[in-house]
């Protein structure tokens, strides 16, 4: 039997998801025809798949809009075995797929030399996560060490090929606000382990909401801060962790 309470509730969710979305679009004041002047958007799915007590399953899509439904930027399919120390400790070895098309515009650029250069990236990663709480604070500290091999193509039959590697950290800070809404914010920082050193800095802040004991979804800002340029984007993401662990059935 369907529960009309709680299709209520998660109409009400839906609601208030729609109007915050279309209030964070109202920042997208005197946009010009730039990529770093856009509001862009990233559309994200994030899952954590519990396959024992001491393993589970990363897996995560996004798509990364220059614009808010517009002017595909980047794809990025990422995956991973966790392995969990204890309940506040988790460690990770993964792999990412990364296609970026790293124009603006919308039309092919009209230069040979310069149409379809579009990036591949394949990574493997290594992450470690420490969870702590103070009060109703929930504080994500995330480690993350990345081997990027990249490679770009040309129109001119020509390939050029890249290694690099990079460090990251990632402070996240959730407040729950009640039993169903809570605020996520975030602060992560990019170092290349060659030159330049900087390499990027995201500062994040969501309102979320939790659906059920494993689903939740988050919208939020994201500034994506590079030396020289700032990019403003809208995130909205939906995150499931299903338990997959074989239950005991006692007779």
């Amino acid at each position: 039997m369907i529960n009309n309470q709680n299709m209520s509730k998660t109409g009400r969710i839906s609601g208030l998801f729609f109007f915050l979305l279309i209030g964070l679009a109202t920042f997208q004041a005197n946009a010009q025809d730039t990529g770093e002047d856009e509001l862009g958007a990233w559309y994200m799915y994030f899952g954590m798949n519990r396959i024992s007590d001491d393993w589970s399953i990363h897996s995560e899509a996004q798509f990364r809009f220059y614009e808010t439904t517009s002017n595909f930027n980047q794809l990025l399919l990422r995956t991973g075995a966790n392995y969990h120390i204890s309940e506040r400790a988790i460690a990770t070895l993964g792999y990412a797929y990364i296609w970026t098309d790293p124009t603006f515009e919308d039309e092919p650029l009209q230069d040979a030399a310069f149409a379809g250069n579009s990036i591949d990236e394949h990574r493997i990663f290594q992450q470690f996560l420490l969870y702590n709480q103070v009060g109703k604070f929930k504080f994500e500290h995330r480690y993350r060490l990345e081997q990027r091999f990249l490679s770009q193509e040309f129109s001119a039959n020509t390939t050029v090929t890249d290694t690099q590697h990079r460090a990251r950290y990632r402070l996240q800070i959730t407040y729950p606000l009640g039993d169903t809404f809570f605020i996520n914010w975030y602060d992560e920082v990019f170092i290349n382990l060659q030159s330049p050193i900087f390499g990027q800095n995201r500062l994040y802040l969501a309102l979320g909401a939790k659906l059920n004991a494993s689903t939740s979804i988050q919208a939020g800002f994201l500034k994506n801060s590079f030396t020289g340029a700032d990019f403003n984007r809208l995130q909205l993401g939906v995150f499931f962790n299903p338990d997959l662990r074989k239950k005991d059935v006692q007779s």
